[in-house]
């Protein structure tokens, strides 16, 4: 392998190989400072110059300080490899640390600014390949969307005609058929369109009172003559306004078309805001609750295209619940029908 000093590997290495380096050179200049015999004095003489020669232990070295021994070498053997080891660590966990916010960033916003491209060379790299991926990753969905707003818009005009021919049917049951099915599809087009930009809205986190906005809803459905009531209180919270709003509003529609009512109620927690939008309806079976959230599908029965779906509002109030940091799951209501439940993160 060859060794950079501008690498991740190469910083490492210099910064264990300097610590071991400086801990040995304190040890040896710290033993031969005080392991090193004083100048010989007259022969046959002692360290104090008086009598014969000694025998036994050698006494003529330098006296060590009182916390004299290895002590102070091996301490500052240990606190060098210490200050190493961290500084190595921080080597190797900064650059993660900087791509996993990256990337948190980027699941919430495909607009965030690109990574700085700076720091060891595999940091650097990793940094460019991440804004190479950010790029392709907006182009594409771009290109997506532009190419299914031509053919939403191409779609439509055919469709129009279509619709306007029929008149021309004279059997009514033909044409009534027909006219659903071109109903049909325009609006599975419309929801389409309408899926793909909630994934591609990014909002900032603003505080807003979650009660106002229920109790808003509530009055709205009630000028049309629906039939939803709130309960409960809360205090504001931390959300994306518009995510919170269509997630509210798809429940509430999905409650309205297959009960014909709905209860939005607010349960106020520590650490977390529970949401729930019940109503007494056919209710779904455990096993396809979570199949419903997939895109466009639909159970058969009584929640089916023919109430006026296509499949899109469960997965739509999914993953703006989602991008909320939250939660959305389904419950059987006590009695029958459908309890979907929101729960959101207080911060």
């Amino acid at each position: 392998m060859r060794l950079r000093l501008d690498s991740l590997f190469g910083r490492l290495f210099g910064v264990l190989l300097l610590a071991i380096v400086l801990a040995h050179l304190l040890a040896f200049a710290w033993f031969f400072h005080y392991d090193q015999p004083p100048p010989p004095g007259p022969p046959g003489m002692d360290q104090q110059g008086d009598g014969p020669p000694r025998f036994g232990p050698p006494s003529n070295r330098r006296p060590r300080p009182w916390f004299g021994g290895p002590v102070v070498p091996l301490t500052f053997q240990f606190v060098c490899l210490i200050i190493a080891a961290w500084y190595g660590a921080k080597l190797l966990t900064r650059p993660i640390q900087r791509l996993s916010d990256a990337a948190e960033r980027l699941s919430e916003n495909l607009d965030s600014p690109p990574l700085e491209e700076n720091g060891p060379r595999e940091a650097r790299q990793a940094a460019h390949t991440f804004n190479l991926m950010q790029q392709r990753i907006r182009e594409q969905v771009q290109q997506r969307s532009r190419m299914l707003g031509a053919v939403s818009h191409d779609l439509r005009t055919p469709l129009s005609r279509l619709k306007l021919r029929l008149e021309q049917i004279d059997d009514v049951k033909l044409q009534g058929q027909m006219r659903q099915d071109l109903d049909d599809m325009i609006g599975m087009l419309d929801a389409t369109l309408t899926y793909l930009h909630e994934q591609r809205t990014s909002e900032a986190l603003q505080w807003m009172d979650v009660q106002a906005l229920a109790e808003s809803l509530s009055e709205n459905a009630q000028d049309q003559g629906s039939d939803v009531q709130v309960s409960g209180t809360c205090a504001p919270l931390q959300v994306q306004p518009m995510a919170l709003r269509s997630c509210l509003n798809n429940l509430i529609d999905n409650a309205l078309r297959y009960a014909g009512h709905a209860l939005i109620t607010l349960q106020d927690q520590k650490h977390l805001l529970l949401i729930r939008v019940i109503d007494h309806g056919p209710g779904i079976a455990a096993d396809k609750r979570e199949a419903v959230f997939e895109p466009f599908f639909r159970l058969e029965g009584s929640r089916n295209r023919n109430s006026g779906g296509v499949g899109l509002g469960m997965t739509i109030a999914r993953e703006a619940t989602e991008r909320l940091g939250g939660q959305l799951s389904l419950e059987e209501t006590p009695g029958g029908g459908l309890t979907a439940v929101i729960s959101l993160p207080r911060p």
